[in-house]
């Protein structure tokens, strides 16, 4: 019986991977273990003006995981936790892993919709935010609906002055304390979450096995060792800055994370220069700004060696862009926190570099690209990307119904990415047939926000479609039928902020309509709105 309720991959499969060497049998923790004893003084974390080293990243989580148990808190508890790219989340994570205790990370940008969700499927005893988020910090309004609503009983504050609950206060040493723990290696270690297409966020319960064996891998093909100074500008909780092989790939290899607060150039270059800093990685949008504010910074960019970019695709005009600009060599990166994680490799040649989103990087990581009913594709023709192996989940956290979609009968993941697979075996993406708009690596599920304006008094219908946008990649456009022809589109967004929706989900663009086109099983014709909105931004450009 599981401490917390997961899919497991079925045995035969769970013996094939231990016998490959995949599965360890070790806890995510071990890789901080493993530093603290070989190189203790090294630096593992620089945030701003501090630098912590493996020891003392090693012993605040510990100090934190003591107390934790001290409070009655470990094995099979779960915590919803929020704070931003800052050192602490390695800590708290660090810490989470050490007591049994299973934490799914909300983005900083997530708002009170989002939280809401999260707590609502885990039912978490124990929250560990910060004061300087909006929901938290004037009043204890959003935290007490929290605590109410899924029985949290335990509330720990960054930048809190209460010491009570102040978050610095657990982080110091306690003299004595109850034993604790890490799950087992083959239970659930954390969540992840999903960027898919359904109006409620679905988690992704990882176990510490094929969590571990995920930024091993990567950490192989990607070259990251001791010298490794990485820049996580990204989101740090997000799981391409946190495993691919991100932070996590760092503290496996014994380098150093330089967190940066954003990923804009005013604040990356400058750390680029003052930490040496020789990987990055972006999304798209971000890696745009770069492009346009490198030129007479060449200097402050002397020492990044690789750059590794993902979360969508990337066009092969500003990839070619990458070495002459930015003067490092471009890893493409093609991953889910599902699981399957593809990579160019470092001595790929420039056509699988520059026109592929790299191949799967693992022996057994199974690859399917299928046709609407099922059937494999020809090689280089598009179909349905369908994927299962050592580091794949077989199905969401306590989400059946959507399991039995999600998932064929042989465990095999329906993505929902269309991809070209090549001879090769590189894949091509080239798009989704989920229903969401993928803005900038932030994905947005049309139904959650099609919902929320539904609810508004004056809105009778509506739908969310992705529109191009050369600096996001896409952006949204809601299509609304209204009874009132005044309503504006600012007024519509103010009513959505104020539901608790996170600013990225907000619509770019709201078209009024007197009514939605239909196809003929009575759906919403999306792909007739898509051809409406590209010829009326032809018209104005």
């Amino acid at each position: 019986m599981s401490l917390i309720p997961f899919t497991r991959w079925p045995d035969a499969f769970a013996e094939r991977y231990r016998q490959a060497g995949y599965w360890l049998g070790k806890p995510l923790s071990h890789m901080l273990a493993v530093q603290a004893e070989t190189q203790p003084e090294a630096i593992a974390v620089v945030c701003g003006e501090r630098e912590l080293s493996y020891a003392e990243l090693d012993a605040l989580s510990t100090n934190l995981a003591q107390r934790l148990a001290n409070h009655g808190l470990g094995q099979g508890d779960r915590a919803l936790v929020q704070l931003g790219n800052q050192a602490e989340l390695y800590i708290v994570f660090f810490a989470l892993l050490k007591a049994g205790i299973a934490p799914v990370n909300a983005l900083f940008s997530h708002s009170r919709l989002e939280l809401r969700a999260y707590a609502e499927q885990i039912r978490p005893r124990l929250l560990i935010a910060s004061r300087l988020h909006p929901l938290f910090q004037n009043d204890d309004l959003f935290l007490a609906e929290l605590q109410q609503l899924a029985g949290i009983d335990t509330a720990l504050l960054h930048a809190d002055g209460l010491a009570q609950r102040g978050l610095a206060a657990w982080l110091q040493p306690v003299a004595a304390g109850c034993d604790f723990a890490p799950t087992p290696a083959d239970e659930v270690a954390f969540f992840q979450l999903s960027g898919g297409s359904t109006g409620t966020p679905k988690l992704i319960p990882r176990t510490h096995d094929d969590y571990y064996y995920s930024v091993r891998r990567s950490v192989e093909l990607c070259g990251f060792d001791r010298d490794t100074r990485y820049l996580c500008a990204l989101p740090a909780a997000h799981n391409f800055p946190l495993s691919s092989p991100g932070a996590l790939g760092v503290f496996v290899a014994g380098g150093r994370v330089v967190l940066a607060a954003d990923p804009g150039p005013a604040s990356c270059f400058a750390l680029i220069a003052a930490q040496q800093v020789n990987v990055a990685a972006l999304v798209p949008p971000a890696l745009s700004l770069w492009l346009q504010a490198a030129p007479g910074h060449e200097a402050e960019l002397a020492s990044l060696r690789l750059l590794q970019v993902g979360g969508a695709r990337l066009p092969e005009a500003q990839a070619r862009r990458i070495p002459v600009v930015l003067g490092c060599r471009l890893q493409q990166v093609f991953g889910m926190a599902e699981g399957l994680v593809n990579y160019t490799r470092l001595d790929d040649d420039d056509e699988h570099v520059y026109l592929t989103q790299g191949r799967p990087m693992s022996p057994d990581d199974e690859v399917k690209v299928v046709d609407r009913d099922g059937r494999p594709v020809a090689p280089g023709q598009v179909g349905a990307l369908l994927t299962r192996g050592p580091y794949t989940i077989r199905g969401y956290f306590q989400s059946p119904e959507h399991n039995a979609q999600a998932f064929d009968a042989e465990g095999f993941y329906r993505s929902g990415d269309l991809v070209q697979l090549r001879a090769d075996g590189y894949l091509v993406v080239v798009g989704r047939i989920k229903d969401q708009i993928n803005r900038g690596g932030e994905k947005i599920a049309a139904e959650e926000v099609e919902n929320l304006l539904m609810a508004h008094p004056a809105v009778t219908h509506a739908a969310l479609v992705s529109m191009p946008d050369p600096g996001m990649g896409e952006k949204s456009c809601a299509f609304i039928v209204s009874r009132d022809p005044t309503l504006k589109a600012v007024a519509l967004r103010k009513y959505l902020r104020g539901l608790g929706l996170a600013d990225y989900k907000l619509p770019d663009r709201i078209e009024q309509v007197a009514a939605l086109p239909m196809t003929a099983v009575g759906k919403v014709d999306k792909t007739r709105l898509r051809r409406r909105l590209a010829e009326q931004l032809t018209v104005t450009e």
